[in-house]
């Protein structure tokens, strides 16, 4: 049972004739004693006759999955199954971050009939999110009061990444397609394999003239060089309490995710084959032996709802996972992040055993430099000072993985994606993939 702001008001308006009837010395608490009476009759009445709040069906039409940020147009669905007139006042049990809107959905519902209400949604965070029950107050004609109940109606809805890097896909598409044929590669290196001969033109290599053609075709031909395919693409995201630190505006892991679909939809074009590993102790998230247009709608669906884990990273077991992922893969890309060095020996200890057998890069999203706090009093110069130490710190750790035979890629949420990309473009056009 509830009562309305009606039933307050009921209350209040007995006041007028309370003050006339004291005036012309009628005793006044016979007077409030029966206009209590008559308002609690009515409260009675109107619950009585109110719908049974429980006698419902609620269902909602709601897509399985939506891109983070997104607008997600649902709708709630109440059938009456009790033989009054349903005058309802729902609220749905979202959490915060669904994006809800605050206001109470009200519908009329007649006797056995169905109704809708428009529930949009705008999801704030990654990961599943979920209302398992509404909560409905049932009027009654009068509208004073009535009936309440909670109904179970489970939903489910997985947010995915947003994938917001998706625009820097075209331009470093277009760069792969000059390294794949339309502009032949000058120099032959490692991962590069043969693709036709043509006329040499002023600038080419002159190590890449075929001798032979020429003979045959009475003018100087040149091998023209493509970088290879099927190479692997091992990619683990640490997922231990380094993932959870605040790097721009979203969490470390954020960035992490943006700079792996970049890289795997890349990938993906050059026919390279993508593996993903999420990581800390345990695996939280693996994608392994999916290719072409399924791997990216695989990718976003395993880390939507991979959330960071406040425990160091086994390192050890991590690196495990990707031998076991390719006989030997071409590069393992590790997005992480250590900003102290004497934390950081467990994981560089196990860099070199990867450098040997594969290309190594380690990629860190970080804060840019316009994120330094500014010195204006003793407070703000403390924080100032523990910046730039974690700065010192990261660079320190920087020269360890390239000592260890790793390249080292760091920059802000914002950037890291397409440097890594680029990273990736830069071995293929030396033939080091």
């Amino acid at each position: 049972m509830f009562v309305t702001g009606r039933l307050a008001l009921l209350l209040a308006a007995g006041v007028v004739p309370l003050v006339l009837l004291s005036a012309a010395g009628v005793p006044p608490w016979a007077f409030v004693g029966a206009w209590v009476l008559l308002c609690a009759a009515l409260t009675a009445f109107d619950v009585v006759a109110a719908a049974d709040a429980r006698a419902v069906e609620v269902t909602r039409r709601l897509p399985e999955r939506v891109l983070r940020d997104e607008a997600v147009a649902g709708e709630l669905r109440v059938r009456n199954l009790s033989r009054r007139t349903l005058r309802a006042v729902i609220r749905d049990a979202w959490q915060p971050t669904a994006g809800a809107p605050a206001a109470r959905l009200r519908m009329t519902v007649p006797p056995g009939e169905r109704r809708g209400a428009p529930l949009p949604l705008r999801p704030r965070r990654r990961g599943e999110l979920r209302s398992d029950f509404v909560v409905i107050r049932a009027a009654g004609p009068l509208r004073l009061a009535g009936r309440q109940a909670r109904v179970d109606a489970p939903a489910r809805l997985r947010v995915l990444p947003p994938f917001t890097s998706r625009r820097h896909l075209a331009s470093r598409v277009a760069r792969l397609r000059e390294l794949d044929g339309n502009t032949s590669l000058q120099v032959r290196g490692q991962g590069t394999e043969f693709d036709s001969l043509r006329e040499y033109v002023r600038g080419d290599d002159v190590r890449s003239i075929d001798w032979r053609a020429t003979a045959r075709a009475g003018t100087t031909m040149l091998r023209t060089w493509r970088p290879e395919r099927d190479r692997h693409v091992v990619v683990v995201i640490d997922t231990g309490r380094t993932s959870a630190a605040r790097v721009g505006d979203g969490a470390r892991l954020d960035a992490a995710l943006e700079a792996t679909l970049l890289l795997s939809a890349l990938a993906t074009r050059a026919g390279d084959h993508v593996h993903l590993v999420m990581f800390d102790r345990v695996a939280r998230a693996r994608v392994t032996r999916v290719d072409g247009a399924q791997l990216l709608p695989a990718l976003v669906d395993a880390m939507a709802p991979v959330e960071p884990q406040l425990i160091d990273t086994d390192w050890d077991a991590a690196l495990a996972q990707v031998r076991g992922l390719a006989v030997r893969p071409s590069l393992v890309v590790l997005l992480t992040a250590h900003d102290d060095p004497e934390a950081a020996r467990g994981f560089l200890a196990a860099l070199p055993a990867v450098a040997r057998r594969s290309r190594l890069l380690v990629a860190t999203a970080t804060d840019s430099p316009g994120d330094e706090p500014a010195r204006t009093d003793a407070q703000a110069v403390y924080a100032a000072a523990a910046v730039e130490r974690a700065r010192h710190d990261a660079e320190r750790v920087r020269d360890a993985v390239v000592r260890a035979g790793g390249d080292a890629v760091t920059a802000s949420a914002e950037d890291l994606p397409p440097l890594v990309a680029d990273r990736y473009l830069a071995l293929k056009a030396a033939g080091r993939l």
